[in-house]
This record gives structure tokens, C-alpha cells and sequence, in this order.
């Protein structure tokens, strides 16, 4: 084939090189969203080309290979063909096909030619004209060109060939694809054809490392922040960054020790010109790369970067320059002059050598830090200098036993060297310092950095406690915390002392100011001092201030160079005695002290991001004075934390001291023990010590060692996603005869036996059958040869057939390994599960016969001994077979079921039937069903998703069909539901089928429908006022097709309601009573001839409707019908064990539901236990720690052998008293088991989830599964934060699911999303089902609101995913609930109201008002924290208008009561805000039309939601306002002071996500009664 032939279009003209660039195009229905297909349209030719990506021949072929999204190109290219040097040996030659010319190897290789030839490119080099390999990118500089094997881009086959090509044109392009796939896909372009870069030739490799890591930063910074594949765009630069580092820890191409942070900031410029590219895509729902504030950020901190290190590259210059895109237009969205085009390509030499010449250094492990020539040296100064600024000498005393810090971080014992910044983080709160004779010692004498040679050493003391948010703020008195839990965190936490303190530092977030400790252990954020040390905390505040107020005398100066260090120091001297900042009226004094105190001001002038302050004469006139004064010089030096050597601290010569609090590790059974033992004890190298919690026998530990993975990560949770990557179908093997040798003739497969019948088209079907020696029989197992498996797909035999030609099949159905499940490396290697993919293939194409067990073994608490016998004896029978070198034998307890999210029981009784049926091939068939469309003859109905559909029913139908997308432009987290619709609800009044068409589908079908309006059609407040129930009939007709119908529901009269007076809606019922004319705006009375659905009353008693009608017996009241409905439900109710139970969110809406009774809870903490008591006074509630709860059942029950707990739990188990014990559950008298262990280990609200308390409650689900275990009850619940299936990287997960099924529970797993279920805020959980064998699984139950929350999915394996139920965001039954709808009823209080009980002073107006104040007569917990007077003043100055917050406040100074003058507006805020997501929320108001952000357990204006002022009054939401947000009704009553109250909110289970979920238990229940 010629030049021309090759490149010709279908019309004649040639194809320029450009048209590749032009191929973009976003196909519906065939590729995603931003993945671009090409049009390759098969030629009419000798030998015709496929279409790209088309795995059959079919022209019509939907499924076509995505193609790259076009972001960058070189430009400025100049022809010049080459071909390599015989003698060059830097590349590599396989025994293949070799051509000289690229075009000849084209016409050799298949593939799409339409409009360029598109292939594969493998073992391949990159190249100058000399045949040395450059880097990719040095094609922007330098003529390159390829050596390599070319393939079809479509593999073809496990072993291909390919053809060597030593002549290829020069390399004009190349570009980055694969942005919705999640996988960096490289092509490089040349005159002829478009290359994907498959793999690099093994010389090339490290060369091409550096370029894919790029592109892989690429590929996740774009799933990071876009929304079409989950991401959030408005993330902050930090929590970008943190996420790349967890996302891209995994990638073996990195070097040893390189810390992925620093790299991905410096490639920032890079990743910000790809993704910018990108903005132009057609029909992309995401908002342009261009105007995220975060990109932006990371491009200006790597631009920083380059001027830190000395590399004084202009942006545009860069390699990182902007390029070519689509036809060649530039996009240039950086600020500043653009380089000549000398320069830009000196730039890119420059950059490109730099690039690869850190890449290689950092794999020889050199690479350090840079460092600036300042920062090099540290200058410290001399205690003498400072002590007039200090108490005099005192000790430190405490009567708390404190913990050695070793003690609670002795997990990081497993690594040999460790990252400082990579270290844990908490809080330490009453804290002190001290040196080695425990006096009492200021913390300047610490370096701000770390040192070498460090000549002083510093203790310290006080309660550690997860991050809580606070700091100091400058606004409020020295001594007293900005936050307002700070005080309570006093008798909080873990009493600990700390190992010798290396390095401390100061950081700013709007007026406060966190500072921050490190030890060879953890960081330490500090809270507020203890009363002993906080006079010598006061100085280094003061001095913090003062830096502050000097930055602020710079940045007033049109140019900071202008204040010398003498001018700074005589304008402080004159601030007068109320300013914050005053030191002195005598100028030489204020030398002195900001001279001696120089350290602290340095360090945060270091940090400022302005770099003209950074760089101003103060500074180094500073650093002049500080030497001048002959302070110490230390070499700064970071190094990584070695191996820990004993605690000096002095409070170890007191003796082991064991804190009261101290967390106590998980009681467990052995199975669970051995679980999670086994898997961490071969995922870590420390030995498994002697009284550990997971300590194992001997017999227990020979199990195969598997890859070391144990870094945990932190969880983010951040407030708005969107849908990510569809669930994949499983693919079926095909069939192996097509690909492999015949293992032997025909004449070795025989069958056994004569025919047993026959298959429903004829075949004749037997029972057994003889493959090369070996006996097949129906049951058995067999492996077949798989295409994507070196070791093979395993199939059970259903049945075996003969076709017309002789050929013998076996109908099997796909077993997959336990690492082929969402399981992952958590399984055991011998279990499988069946799956419900089947298939033919012929008897030849058996490789073997497989061992696989089908288990069953009996059920009950009764049975767990011997089960736990027979899985001892069977795992000692495995060892030994596999000692012996005999094959494994496999065992198989479960269905996978993965587009269900669950493991399902085998049906045993419908497997391996030999009648030529397959449970299998029925599912799907069902399945199939589903998705037939007909209408029946008389055209007056038709089934549509397996849902029939008649005349005069009603229906739901997209919103989208009637009325354009209001949603406004969402710019705060509260309004992300503002405009989103609910369905428009409709009654079908005919059916039009297409006359001139015989296709009938939903499309063509038209259907005539009335629509019925909602309040919310006509306005806010008629939504407001309204029943969220109520319809509207109208005249008004509409035609729309069947696709537009979205379910069913009914339409009733109001009196006709079977469950008007429900607190939670989960049918889909509406009522109608008025009929409302458009064009006039008018509400009417319903005629009674108006024909609506008819009533059921089958879930409603007789005396009920009478008293609804108003024609109730006399004597007959409401008491007589609870007590009659109490009593028929509570047969049907399990007895229920709630754990971890909190205020008991999770039992309210369970009990509510029907399904269960709490008669025992068990909580640690006693104010969130007391609350629970409050509420459910039937139940036996234990306020004890769960360990000691579980160890004394098992002690009682004479289990003590099969129990594993510390002598603490023992020995507390022995104290509890006699009517404890007697109270306690039993193993039989448990049918349910539900609870949430503590979340904020994997919560993504807490940043510092590697902390030792967090470890701890991590530990705690152990406890949790072992309850399961223990008691084996017919259901279990497991709840937690949605984070908690990615934490540690997904262990943990993993492994819950894996105990559950080890005990022989069936598993479902999901992600909700509670907004979804009838709460006014966003609140993602994710829970595991199980049931027992002999039960039924429940389902998930339907959303029934609208939210603005993607589909929530559960990452499985290969890239599939699961989403337990669909988003609601395009449309769901009902409205959202808003804020207005919440709280909107309750009176006005003031700032740190506290009045316990008021009364309501208004009724109630909206439906959910009505339903949440139920039968409360009183309104009790409407208190509010209080603030201080600055930020009182703050909040009254925010705007009372949607998504205000603190950018909205007026740039101007206010008075305090005081007499002192403040910035109203927090002076960091402006300068940090780029970097931090412009703050977002803090000090935000709430949105009337909106929705609660995320519940917290400490609302404040500073905390981790600042969005938490009340939409009208200037204030704290309320206790009681919280309460309402997570569904709680009025009359529910918490515990303990404010602070305790929020946080029983903040932790529980929305009650109404309990019920949806309550009532389908109660479903699987009655289902199972039923069979």
C-alpha cells in the first residue's frame, strides 16, 4: 500500500498530520463523557479495516476505543526524516518481523486507517538523530524519532508478534488520554500514524518512568476535580495534594523515599496546561479547569518553587508552556509577558534536563530538600537574653498517671525510618514543658526547625485527643482558647509525656494561631495550656502578635523595601499601651525584645505568602541584629526519624504509669483474632509480641507471605461529588478452543453412561464424561484456559450436552478467586465463589480437573465449636497438601453477586441439575425481561422495566421534560439542592404506537398525560406551608415518549391515606384536593367526579379508618389502637443488641420501622448512654467499655477458651455486679446485632486519623465483629462514615466482609446518602448487611428525595464499581428538605441562649415541622454556644443572604467593649485564602432554601464546618436546630453540657435513614415468614 492510499480520506484528500487533534468528540451512549472516539469508518478495500475498537464485525458497532482528550502539543517542528545507526545498541531487537519504512510496517499490522492509522507501539525508544534516547518531552526541543515493534490496536491475542520498524518519520506530537478511565494512556503521533505507547523497551524504561508519572498526576488531579468522574473542584491545595499522596503511594515507579508531594507541586505547571486543554471539550458538563482557584494554586506554589530552588524559569517559558491544542489554537490562561521563541525553547532544554536529572538522582536516593542559603543555618538564641520575659523557676507537678508516648505509638515500630511529615497528628490539651529536671522551660528555647547538633531538651506533658479544630485566636485574652470545647477537653483524653521534643512551629488561619510540636512519635497541635505553664506560654503569643503587627506595617507601605529595620522598630515603639502588639514606648527596648525573640518573627515571615514582605530590609536587617548578638548557629539539617531509642522524659524514672483512660485493645474470638492477625502479622514485619490482642498459636501462623501493605491513609470526605466511573459488566471468558492447542484428540474425551434427556432445543445430555483419564461429573469443577489468567477460569458443571455435529459442551458457571472479588488480597487462596456468568465450551478446551468443595455447614451460636474444629482440621489438611505438592483443593460458601454489592447463599438444590437448565441462564433471562417493552393489543397498557402500566394510572416523569434546569450556579455547600425538582407526577390518558413504523419501543411510543402540579411549582412558600404529599390536579395535557416515565405512584383523596399521620414516607402516595388552573394561578376545590386511585387499607385496622372518617365506637381511642398494633408488630420484632449505641439514632428509626426492639445497648460514654437510657427506658443499656462487656458473657457461658482480651478487661469483667452479669444477653436470645464503631478514625472530617485514639477505635470494629461471632445472630448492621471502605487503603473494609463470611453470613455492602432519605443535610454512610444462611438479605431501600450527591460507589475490583442505589439528584418522589422546612418554626434566641426548656411560641408549618415536633409540648435543648464579642460582631455583620460567609465582611476596623481597635475581617484570611479554597464557610450562614452541611460533633465558625450561623439570627445553630437536621424528633432528649449534646448529635444515625433501612429488614423478615 502506497503513501497515498494510506492517508487518503474516503472523499480523496489527504489527511493532514492536525485532523488527529481534531478527532475530539465527546459520542452519548457509547463513551464517556470525556474520552473521544474517532469516526474510523471502514474502507471498501481489499482488505478491510476495523473499526477502532469493535469486537465484532458489525458496522454498526456501538463500542468504539476512546481516544485521547487532545492537551498538549509541541509546536514548531521541522521536517527532517532519519533512520538509526547500525551500530547503535541502545536498542533492543526481537525475533519479529523487520522493515526499514514506517509506512511498509502500516500495511503489514491491521487496524483502523480512517482518518490515520491508528496502532500500537511496544518495545519501544525514543530517540535523537543520533540514537541516543532522550526524554519524551524533549520532543517540544529537538528532532526525535521511534525504534520499536508496532501492533494492532486492538489486542489480538496473549502472544503477538508485531513488526519491528527502524525508519520511523520523525515524532510531530504527542498527547494524554485515559482521563475518565482513571489510566494514563500515552500517543505519540508521526506524518503516518497515531502511536498508543503500550510499554517502553526494558533500556528505555527509566527514562519513560518519569514522563508517566507525569501523566498518571495528570490523570488523578483530573479525578480529583472533576465532577463527571466524582471529583470536587472546589477542593483547597492541601487536601488536592493529600489525596494525590494517597492516591499515587501505590506507583512502583517512583523512587525509594521521594516524597510525592514535593513532585507533584513541582510538576504543577505541567498539570495545569493538560488539564486546561481539556476545557474545551465538547458538551463537558465540568466547570473549566481555567477558573479553579486550586489549579491555579498549584501551578503558582511549583512556579515558587522553581524561584525557591534558584531556577529562574519564566512560566510561559517552561515546558510547562502552553501548547498546542485541537487545531493548533494556543491556550494561555498565565498572566505575564510571553518569552521569544528562543527562550521558550532554551526554557524547555533546561527544564527537561533538570527534570530527569532530580529523577535519576532521587533513584540513586541523594535527593535532598532544597534550601535556601537562610535556611540553612538556624540562629538560636541564648536563654539568658529571654529570661526577663519569664516567670521565675518553676516545676512541673501533676497527680494525673500519665502514658508513655512510646507506649500508645508502638505501631510505628514496624517502620525502620519514617517521614516527619508523614507522622501522626493530634491534639494535646492542658499541656506543659519542661527540661530533664522537670523545671518548667519557654519553648523558644526549642529550635523552630530541625537541627543537628541540638544542645537543649525539651519535655512536655498534658491530654492527648483527636483534632478538634482549635487554636489561640489574637482577639481573645492570652490565656483562654478559641474554642469552646477546649474546656472540656480537659477532662478528656489520653494522659500522656512526651519524648524529647525536636522542632515546633506557628501557623495562621484567620486570626488564630495553631502552634505545633513534633517528637520522634507524633505531632502535637496545642490546645490550651495548663494553668501552671500558661505565664510562659504568654511570651511567645505576644511575640506571635507582634510578628503579626509588623507584617501589617509592611503591607500598609505602597513597597515594603521602604521600612528599614530601624523605621519598623520606632513605629512599634510608638503604639500606644491597648494595642495588642505594644511592647514599649522606649525604642532600644523594642530592639531588644523583637532581637532576642527574633526566631518567632522570622519563621512567620517565612511562612507569609507574599514574597515582597518575605524579602523585605526589616528581615534581613533582623538577621543582621540576631547575629550581631553572637547567638547560637545550628546547621539545619531534615533528616528522616530513625528506629526510637528509650524515653528520656522524665516522668519515666517515676515508674509505669498507665493512664485510667487509656484505650484497651480489642476484645476478640479466636476466628476474628486469626482473621485479621494472620492478615497484618504477613503484612508487617514486627514480630506479633507476647499479650497482644491479635496474638495467634503457633499452628495458626503458616500461612503464605503476601506483599507488605500497611500504610494507612488519610479519609476525606468532601462535600460535593459526583458520579464516577459505571459499574463494568463482568467478561465472560471466551471460549479457549479458538486460541489455544488441542490438548488432544477428540477420541479422549468420552461420555460415561447412556443419554439422560434432552436440552429444550434437542441436544442430548448426560451425566459424566471421561477427559484424558480424568472422571467430569455434574458438580464438579473443571478448568478452561483464560485469555486475561495465566492461571485459568474455573467453571462448575451444570450439565453436559452433545450438539448435532458431535461436538461435546459442558455448560458451566464462572468461579472466581477470592482476589478476583471486592475481597481482594483479604481472601484465603482457597475459597472461590460462584458467580451468576455462565457459558458453552467445548469438552477439549479443559485443561483439568479442579478440587472445589460446595460447603454448607450447619448454622447457630451452637455450632460454632465444631465449625471451628472442622476449619482447624481443613486449613492443617491444605498445609499438608500443599507440603506434599499435591494440587489445592477449593472450597466455595458463597454467591458473588457484584451488581448487587452483596455474597448471596449457595442454592444448593438448584446447582448441577443436569437437565439442561441453569439457575444461571434463568437470572438472566428475568433480567432480560426486565428490559422488554410491548404494549399490549387494546393499546391501553404496556410493561415498561418490568413495571405494567394501564390507562388512568399514574406515573412519575423526569422534570427535565416540562421545565428547564433551574439549579443556580451552586457557590455555597449549603445551596447545593436550590432548584433541583422533584418528578412531575402524571395519570396516563392514552398510548400512541407509531403508525408508520413497525418498531416499537420506548422512544417511538407516545403517551398522552395530565399533569398534576406540587406546591413547589408555584413558589417557595406555597412549598413551605404545604403537605410535601400534596398534588395538584390540572387540565393540562402533555405527549411525551415511554423513556420519559421514570416509575408509579398513586394519587389518592387526602381521607383515603393509610399512613397520613407517619413521621417518615417510603410509599409512594400522594394526596389530591384541590385542582389548579395555571393561566389564572388559581387553587380550586377537587370535583367529586375526578376520578383517582382507589384506597387500600391493608396495613390500617378497622377502628383506625373509622377514626379517620370521624366514626370511631365510643371508649374506642388512640391508646386501644397503638396497644392492638404494638401487639400484632412486636411478634414479627427482633430482639435487637445496639453497640457503640450513642443517644441511639440507629434504634430510634430501626424500632419506628417495625423491625426490632433494643432490650440491651451497650456505650462507653456516659452522658451519650444517659441519653440513650432517656429514650429507651425498656432497653438493658450497659455504659461500660464493650471489651469488658464481651469478656464477661463469654465468661459466664464458660467460653473463656475461646475468648481473647487483655487482664484489664478480665479483671473489670470479675468487678461488674451480680445484676449486670444476671442483665446480660446470652448467645440464642440475640437476633440482631446493629451498631457504628467509633468513626472518627475514618472519618474524613477528622485530617489527623492516625493518631493513637483513633488507631484504638479503629481496633474497636474487632470487638464488633466478635460480638457477631460470638452470638451469631440472624442479622447484623454495621454503620460507619463513608471513608470507611477506602481507610486503609481498604483493609479494613475488606476485612469486616471477610469475618462476616468466615462466620457463613450472606454480606451486602453499600454507600447512603441520608439527605436522600428525608433529612435536610448532606451525610454519607456506608453499611454492611448481613443475614444468616437461613434468612433472606435485605434490600436497599429506595430514595425517596431529592439531594444533589452522585451515585456513591464502592470501588470492587479491575476498576468496577457498585452504587447501592442510584443519585437523586435529576429527579426522586419528593422535594428536598430545607433548612426553612427544619427549623423554620422555632423561636428566635439569642447568642449562648441556655434556657433548657421554652415553649414553642409558634405552630408549626411545614410537613416536616408537624412531624417532627410529634406530641412535645414544650421545646427543651434550644441553646446555643456562645461567643465571644468579636465574633458575635463578626456574625451580625454577615449578610443575611445565601452562602454569605467571611468574604462578605466589610474591610474595616471595629471597637470591642474593651476600647481596642480589630480588623473585622480575620488579617490572614485574604492572604491565605488561594490556597485554602478561599475558605470557604467559615463564618458562614446557613441558606433558608438549603440544605445542613455535614453534622459535627463541635459546630464553630472556625471548626472544620464553619458554615454553622442561622440563616436570620446571630448566632450558633442550636442544640435542638442540630437535632432536627439529623431527623431526631422534638421530644427526644440528650445528656450531659452543650458540648456533650452536639456531639451525641453529631455522631448518631440520622433516625430516618434508620427506618428506610428498619423497613426493609422488616420486608426480609416478613418475606422469610411467608416461605
Amino acid at each position: 500500500m502506497g503513501t497515498a492510499s494510506l492517508l487518503e480520506s474516503e472523499e480523496g484528500a489527504p489527511v493532514k498530520s492536525t485532523e488527529m487533534k481534531k478527532k475530539g468528540k465527546q459520542v452519548k451512549a457509547t463513551t464517556k463523557a470525556s474520552d473521544i472516539a474517532v469516526d474510523l469508518k471502514v474502507k471498501a478495500a481489499t482488505n478491510p479495516k476495523q473499526k477502532r475498537g469493535r469486537s465484532g464485525s458489525s458496522e454498526d458497532a456501538a463500542v468504539l476505543r476512546k481516544m485521547p482528550k487532545r492537551a498538549a502539543s509541541c509546536a514548531n517542528f521541522k521536517s527532517k526524516p532519519v533512520r538509526l545507526s547500525d551500530k547503535s545498541d541502545t536498542i533492543e531487537s526481537k525475533k519479529v518481523q523487520v522493515v526499514e519504512e514506517e509506512i511498509a510496517a502500516l500495511s503489514l499490522i491491521p487496524g483502523p486507517d480512517h482518518p490515520r492509522p491508528n496502532r500500537r507501539l511496544t518495545d519501544f525508544i525514543f530517540h535523537d538523530a543520533d540514537g541516543k534516547p532522550q526524554p519524551v518531552e524533549m520532543v517540544e526541543v529537538d528532532d526525535m524519532f521511534i525504534s520499536g515493534i508496532i501492533l494492532p490496536l486492538e489486542k489480538t491475542s496473549e502472544k503477538e508478534t508485531g513488526v519491528q520498524c527502524e525508519g520511523f518519520g520523525r515524532i510531530e506530537d504527542w498527547s494524554i488520554s485515559g482521563y475518565e478511565d482513571g489510566s494514563p494512556v500515552i500517543w505519540v503521533s508521526t506524518d503516518l500514524a497515531d502511536y498508543d505507547c503500550v510499554k517502553p523497551a526494558t533500556s528505555y524504561k527509566k527514562l519513560f518512568d518519569l514522563f508517566y508519572e507525569k501523566a498518571h498526576a495528570c490523570v488523578e488531579v483530573y479525578k480529583k476535580l472533576s465532577k463527571s468522574s466524582g471529583g470536587n473542584p472546589d477542593l483547597s491545595l492541601d487536601e488536592l495534594l493529600a489525596s494525590l499522596v494517597r492516591s499515587m503511594s501505590g506507583s512502583k515507579n517512583f523512587p525509594h523515599g521521594a516524597s510525592i508531594r514535593d513532585l507533584i507541586i513541582s510538576w504543577g505547571g505541567f498539570i495545569y496546561q493538560q488539564l486546561v486543554g481539556l476545557d474545551d471539550a465538547p458538551n463537558s458538563i465540568d466547570k473549566p479547569f481555567a477558573e479553579l482557584p486550586v489549579l491555579d494554586a498549584l501551578r503558582d506554589e511549583s512556579k515558587k518553587n522553581e524561584e525557591f530552588e534558584g531556577v529562574k524559569i519564566p512560566f510561559g517559558g517552561s515546558m510547562n508552556a502552553p501548547l498546542k491544542i485541537g487545531d493548533g489554537e494556543k491556550v494561555n490562561k498565565s498572566n505575564g509577558s510571553k518569552p521569544t521563541a528562543d527562550e521558550d525553547e532554551d526554557m524547555k532544554l533546561a527544564r527537561v534536563l533538570q527534570e530527569q536529572e532530580n529523577w535519576q538522582s532521587m533513584r540513586q536516593k541523594k535527593r535532598q530538600r532544597p534550601a535556601t542559603s537562610s535556611s540553612k543555618l538556624y540562629i538560636q538564641i541564648n536563654e539568658d537574653e529571654i529570661s526577663n520575659d519569664y516567670p521565675l523557676p518553676a516545676y512541673y507537678k501533676t497527680s494525673v498517671e500519665e502514658t508513655d508516648e512510646y507506649i500508645l505509638f508502638d505501631y510505628l515500630d514496624e517502620f525502620d525510618m519514617i517521614d516527619p511529615d508523614d507522622l501522626p497528628k493530634s491534639m494535646l490539651h492542658n499541656w506543659s514543658l519542661y527540661n530533664c529536671d522537670s523545671r518548667l522551660i519557654s519553648l523558644e528555647l526549642l529550635p523552630m526547625k530541625p537541627c543537628e547538633d541540638i544542645d537543649v531538651t525539651v519535655f512536655g506533658s498534658g491530654r492527648m485527643t483527636t483534632d478538634d479544630g482549635s487554636g489561640f485566636c489574637f482577639d481573645d485574652e492570652p490565656s483562654s482558647a478559641s474554642g469552646s470545647s477546649s474546656a472540656a477537653q480537659n477532662e478528656d483524653g489520653i494522659p500522656i509525656y512526651l519524648s524529647a521534643i525536636k522542632e515546633w512551629k506557628i501557623e495562621f488561619g484567620s486570626s488564630m494561631v495553631f502552634i505545633s510540636i513534633r517528637t520522634d512519635m507524633a505531632w502535637y497541635r496545642l490546645g490550651k495550656p495548663s494553668k501552671q505553664y500558661a505565664p510562659w506560654y504568654q511570651t511567645v503569643l505576644k511575640t506571635a502578635r507582634l510578628a503579626i503587627a509588623i507584617i501589617t506595617l509592611l503591607k500598609e507601605q505602597t513597597r515594603a523595601s521602604k521600612l528599614s529595620f530601624a523605621e519598623v522598630i520606632k513605629r512599634l515603639s510608638e503604639f500606644e499601651k491597648s494595642h495588642p502588639a505594644h511592647i514599649s514606648s522606649n525604642p532600644v527596648n523594642v530592639e531588644r525584645y523583637v532581637v532576642v525573640h527574633g526566631q518567632i518573627i522570622l519563621q512567620q515571615f517565612a511562612e507569609f505568602p507574599d514574597v515582597t514582605i518575605r524579602k523585605s530590609a526589616f528581615v534581613s536587617g533582623l538577621e543582621g541584629k540576631m547575629l550581631e548578638r553572637h547567638h547560637t548557629k545550628w546547621t539545619v539539617k531534615k533528616k528522616k526519624i530513625e528506629t526510637k531509642q528509650a524515653n528520656m522524659n522524665p516522668r519515666a524514672a517515676m515508674g509505669p504509669l498507665i493512664s485510667k483512660q487509656k484505650a484497651m485493645p480489642a476484645t476478640t474470638t479466636r476466628l476474628i483474632n486469626r482473621i485479621w492477625g494472620e492478615f497484618y502479622s504477613n503484612y508487617s514485619p514486627e514480630e506479633v509480641k507476647e499479650g497482644d490482642s491479635l496474638d495467634m498459636k503457633k499452628d495458626e501462623e503458616d500461612e503464605e507471605d503476601e506483599p507488605e501493605e500497611n500504610e494507612q491513609e488519610e479519609c476525606e470526605e468532601p462535600e460535593d461529588e459526583n458520579t464516577t466511573l459505571p459499574l463494568q459488566e463482568p467478561e465472560k471468558p471466551q471460549s479457549a478452543s479458538k486460541e489455544k492447542k488441542t490438548r488432544g484428540s477428540k477420541t479422549d474425551i468420552k461420555w460415561v453412561g447412556k443419554v439422560v434427556g434432552k436440552t429444550t432445543d434437542g441436544k442430548a445430555l448426560y451425566k459424566e464424561v471421561v477427559i484424558r483419564g480424568e472422571v467430569v461429573a455434574l458438580g464438579s469443577s473443571v478448568m478452561v484456559e483464560a485469555s486475561d489468567s495465566e492461571e485459568g477460569s474455573i467453571y462448575y458443571v451444570e450439565y453436559f450436552f452433545e450438539d448435532s455435529d458431535s461436538r461435546k459442551f459442558v455448560h458451566g458457571r464462572l468461579m472466581l478467586r477470592g482476589c478476583e472479588t471486592v475481597l481482594g488480597n483479604i481472601a484465603s487462596e482457597r475459597e472461590v465463589f460462584l458467580t451468576n456468568d455462565c457459558m458453552d465450551f467445548e469438552l477439549e478446551d479443559v485443561i483439568q480437573t479442579v478440587l472445589v468443595q460446595i460447603r454448607t455447614l450447619p448454622w447457630g451460636h451452637e455450632h460454632r465449636k465444631a465449625n471451628a474444629n472442622f476449619d482447624k482440621m481443613d486449613r492443617a489438611k491444605a498445609e499438608d497438601r500443599k507440603n506434599k505438592g499435591l494440587p489445592v483443593e477449593f472450597y466455595c460458601k458463597s454467591l458473588y453477586w457484584p451488581q448487587k454489592g452483596a455474597f448471596i447463599s449457595l442454592q444448593t438444590d438448584k446447582m448441577g441439575l443436569g437437565n439442561g437448565t441453569c439457575y444461571s441462564c434463568k437470572i438472566m433471562e428475568d433480567d432480560k425481561k426486565t428490559k422488554v417493552f410491548e404494549v399490549n393489543e387494546s393499546k391501553t397498557g404496556f410493561t415498561y422495566l418490568a413495571t405494567e402500566y394501564g390507562v388512568d394510572d399514574f406515573v412519575y416523569v423526569g422534570p427535565h421534560h416540562f421545565d428547564s434546569d433551574e439549579r443556580a450556579n451552586e457557590t455555597h455547600k449549603g445551596g447545593r439542592n436550590v432548584g433541583l425538582k422533584a418528578y412531575v407526577i402524571c395519570q396516563l390518558l392514552q398510548i400512541e404506537s407509531p403508525k408508520t413504523s413497525k418498531r416499537v419501543d420506548p422512544q417511538s411510543v407516545m403517551v398522552q398525560v395530565r399533569r398534576f402540579y406540587r406546591p413547589d411549582d408555584l413558589s417557595a412558600d406555597k412549598a413551605y406551608r404545604s403537605d410535601i404529599q400534596e398534588v395538584y390536579y390540572s387540565e393540562e395535557m402533555h405527549k411525551l415518549s415511554v423513556s420519559a416515565i421514570e416509575g408509579k405512584c398513586e394519587v389518592r383523596r387526602k381521607n383515603d391515606l393509610s399512613s397520613f399521620d407517619s413521621t417518615y414516607i417510603v410509599d409512594n402516595v400522594f394526596f389530591c384536593e384541590r385542582l389548579y388552573v395555571p393561566d389564572k394561578g388559581s387553587l380550586n376545590q377537587l370535583p367529586v367526579n375526578i376520578k383517582l386511585s382507589p384506597p387500600k387499607e391493608n396495613f390500617v385496622n378497622e377502628a383506625a379508618i373509622r377514626k379517620r372518617k370521624g366514626k370511631s365506637k365510643e371508649g374506642e381511642d388512640d391508646i386501644d389502637m397503638t396497644d392492638n398494633q404494638k401487639s400484632s408488630a412486636s411478634k414479627n420484632r427482633l430482639a435487637t443488641l445496639d453497640i457503640f449505641a450513642g443517644c441511639g439514632g440507629l434504634s430510634e428509626g430501626l424500632q419506628k420501622a417495625g423491625a426490632a426492639v433494643t432490650k440491651w445497648a451497650i456505650e462507653y460514654e456516659e452522658p451519650a448512654g444517659d441519653a440513650f437510657k432517656l429514650n429507651h427506658p425498656d432497653a438493658l443499656a450497659f455504659v461500660h467499655n464493650c471489651n469488658v462487656i464481651l469478656r464477661a458473657v463469654m465468661t459466664v457461658c464458660g467460653d473463656t477458651d475461646d475468648c481473647i482480651s487483655t487482664s484489664e478487661a478480665e479483671e473489670m469483667a470479675a468487678k461488674l455486679a451480680e445484676d449486670e452479669i444476671k442483665n446480660l444477653p446470652r448467645p440464642g436470645e440475640v437476633d440482631f446485632i446493629n451498631g457504628g464503631p467509633p468513626c472518627q478514625g475514618f472519618s474524613g472530617m477528622n485530617r489527623f486519623n492516625q493518631s493513637t485514639w483513633s488507631k484504638v477505635q479503629c481496633e474497636m470494629i474487632l470487638a464488633f465483629l466478635s460480638f457477631a461471632e460470638y452470638f451469631r445472630p440472624k442479622y447484623f448492621l454495621l454503620e460507619n462514615v463513608r471513608n470507611f471502605v477506602s481507610f486503609n487503603k481498604g483493609q479494613t473494609f475488606r476485612l469486616a466482609l471477610a469475618s462476616l463470611l468466615a462466620m457463613g453470613y450472606q454480606v451486602r455492602f453499600g454507600i447512603l446518602e441520608a439527605g436522600a432519605f428525608g433529612v435536610s443535610q448532606s451525610r454519607k454512610r456506608a453499611f454492611i448487611w448481613a443475614a444468616s444462611p437461613e434468612e433472606i438479605l435485605p434490600e436497599w431501600p429506595e430514595p425517596m428525595h431529592v439531594f444533589a450527591s452522585p451515585e456513591l460507589k464502592v470501588t470492587l475490583n479491575h476498576n468496577k464499581q457498585y452504587a447501592a442505589v442510584r443519585s437523586t439528584a435529576s429527579g426522586a418522589p419528593f422535594r428536598a428538605i430545607t433548612v426553612r422546612d427544619t427549623i423554620g418554626d422555632l423561636p428566635a434566641v439569642g447568642n449562648g441562649a441556655s434556657a433548657t426548656t421554652i415553649e414553642y411560641k409558634n405552630e408549626p408549618v411545614s410537613w416536616f415541622q408537624k412531624r417532627i415536633r410529634g406530641d412535645a409540648s414544650v421545646l427543651t435543648d434550644h441553646i446555643s454556644k456562645e461567643m465571644n464579642e468579636l465574633n458575635v460582631i463578626r456574625c451580625q455583620r454577615i449578610p443575611k443572604c445565601p452562602g454569605a460567609d467571611w468574604r462578605d465582611l466589610p474591610a474595616e476596623k471595629v471597637k470591642l467593649s474593651t476600647g481596642q481597635m480589630v480588623d473585622l475581617i480575620p488579617w490572614c484570611l485574604p492572604n491565605t485564602a488561594k490556597r485554602h479554597n478561599q475558605w470557604k464557610g467559615l463564618f458562614g450562614r446557613l441558606d433558608w432554601e438549603g440544605n445542613f452541611p455535614t453534622s459535627i460533633t463541635d459546630p464553630q465558625p472556625m471548626g472544620k464546618v464553619g458554615m454553622c450561623f442561622h440563616p436570620d439570627q446571630d448566632r450558633i445553630l442550636t442544640v435542638r436546630e442540630c437535632a432536627r437536621s439529623q431527623g431526631f424528633p422534638d421530644g427526644y432528649k440528650f445528656s450531659g453540657n452543650i458540648q456533650h449534646k452536639h456531639k451525641q448529635i453529631g455522631n448518631a444515625v440520622p433516625p430516618p435513614l434508620a427506618y428506610a433501612l428498619g423497613r426493609k429488614l422488616k420486608e426480609a423478615v416478613e418475606a422469610k415468614q411467608k416461605q
